[in-house]
């Protein structure tokens, strides 16, 4: 098969005609042996029936129903896992992403012999406090990991099937989309493309730290050696602290005085302590969640024709 097209449903029920009918019509304008795969990833509306609606309606369409819902980028990865293409191209289905970006997204392969062409946009969309955020938090993950990471990276990508197998090898239980793009390697070029809005997003501000927190934990051990240097120095700053004031003892007889002083110092010491500890305990969390080796993603029916017949 010449080219998979992959995307994944959460409420995405309105978009779905209209996407599989653009998305179609840009497959073929590069090839008529192509697949477009929905992966369901839980969605509460009434998307799966309507993808099985257009399953029935067109043989180039697959479905995967997963049980629940995962995540987007535990469902991306198990969509990648299934396709069959030579070619892959990843996209959202809300149509923030114009389908019809793949021919240009093939030709740009062709000209530069890329594994990967994956799209950003010139101007972060939101208000002034997304952007602004958005800056502080791709500097603050490219300081701390070791893969640097484009920034305004939008999920529609084009993908060689070598990358694709090459990627779908990681098996993190706490997937960090981005960051798995990045470290895979290969060749990797950047196209510019206009973004759309639908007005609203599942990514609020709560999910995007805790997304913020799973990029440093799963890429970085930088949070740990800032704890060592930070215990470090406080234990500097409490012996030389303690030395001055036996020495004001000895020689001057200065007793240090201070009820405020004192509980200060040790809300102080204690406030630090707890978040050290936390910084520890979310890496042992991630340990704990990785040696279960449970899978991230289940996978309740495949809808998909072998020999005319659906599985």
């Amino acid at each position: 098969m010449k080219l998979s097209i992959v995307t994944t449903m959460y409420c995405s029920a309105p978009y779905l005609q209209e996407f599989h009918a653009r998305a179609s019509t840009a497959a073929r304008q590069l090839t008529d042996d192509y697949e477009i795969v929905f992966v369901n990833d839980g969605s509460p509306d009434n998307a799966l029936e309507v993808a099985v609606a257009l399953y029935e309606g067109d043989e180039k369409v697959r479905i995967i129903d997963l049980s629940c819902n995962f995540g987007h980028h535990k469902a991306i990865m198990t969509g990648l896992s299934q396709v069959h293409g030579e070619k892959v191209f990843l996209i959202d289905c809300d149509l923030e992403e114009a389908p019809e970006l793949l021919p240009q997204f093939c030709q740009m392969m062709q000209q530069t012999g890329a594994d990967v062409v994956y799209g950003v946009q010139a101007t972060r969309k939101g208000d002034w406090f997304e952007r602004v955020s958005g800056d502080l938090c791709y500097g603050l993950l490219n300081r701390l990991t070791k893969c640097s990471l484009p920034r305004n990276v939008i999920t529609a990508r084009l993908m060689s099937r070598r990358y694709v197998e090459s990627l779908v090898r990681h098996r993190d239980r706490e997937i960090f989309l981005l960051g798995l793009w990045a470290i895979t390697g290969y060749q990797q070029v950047p196209m510019t493309v206009v973004k759309g809005s639908k007005g609203s997003t599942t990514y609020n501000f709560s999910r995007k730290l805790g997304m913020l927190v799973n990029a440093i934990t799963s890429f970085s051990n930088k949070p740990l050696i800032v704890v060592f240097y930070l215990g470090t120095l406080i234990s500097s700053a409490a012996v030389i602290a303690a030395m001055v004031l036996v020495i004001r003892r000895l020689a001057y007889g200065v007793y240090m005085s201070g009820w405020p002083s004192l509980i200060v110092s040790i809300w102080l010491l204690g406030g630090l302590t707890i978040f050290c500890l936390g910084i520890i305990g979310i890496y042992l969390a991630k340990v704990f969640t990785e040696t279960k080796d449970r899978p991230y993603t289940v996978i309740r029916h495949l809808y998909e024709r072998e020999g005319g017949s659906q599985k």
